[in-house]
């Protein structure tokens, strides 16, 4: 009796826990700039059906859901299934400084772009004060 052996097995095992499978995707990568007066945060979902996006913020914590399913076709047959289906999901914590209630959000070309601004009373600002005999100053705060 032949028994088919595999040396990359442990290999594959090792990767799938890092990167996901078809059952459970890996974590949607993400990337985020500050320019300016604003955050911008890009996440990766390639592939995915914007109706089926849902982002919500609550107490500071952006949450990112998305699911991308397979399409099903009867007399197809699957000959290779590697692409991650199922959910995603992805939280990040925003920090008091980002005006949460202005958020604005695009999908395109598989890229869900959020733009958020940062807020008025995190922004620099001078403070007058008065100093005796030469009236007001202005000191950078």
């Amino acid at each position: 009796m032949l028994m088919r052996t595999d040396p990359f097995r442990d290999i594959d095992r090792l990767a799938e826990t890092f990167f996901g499978t078809a059952g459970r995707p890996a974590v949607m990568h993400v990337d985020a700039e500050r320019d300016g007066d604003w955050f911008h945060v890009y996440f990766d979902l390639p592939g995915v059906d914007p109706d089926t996006i849902d982002l919500t913020v609550e107490r500071n914590v952006l949450s990112v859901r998305a699911e991308r399913r397979r399409a099903q076709r009867e007399g197809v047959e699957q000959v290779i299934n590697e692409r991650p289906m199922g959910t995603f999901t992805r939280q990040l914590f925003l920090g008091d400084t980002l005006d949460t209630e202005k958020l604005e959000a695009a999908y395109d070309n598989g890229v869900l772009t959020l733009r958020i601004p940062i807020s008025d009373r995190a922004k620099p600002r001078r403070i007058s004060i008065a100093a005796s005999g030469n009236g007001p100053k202005q000191i950078a705060g």
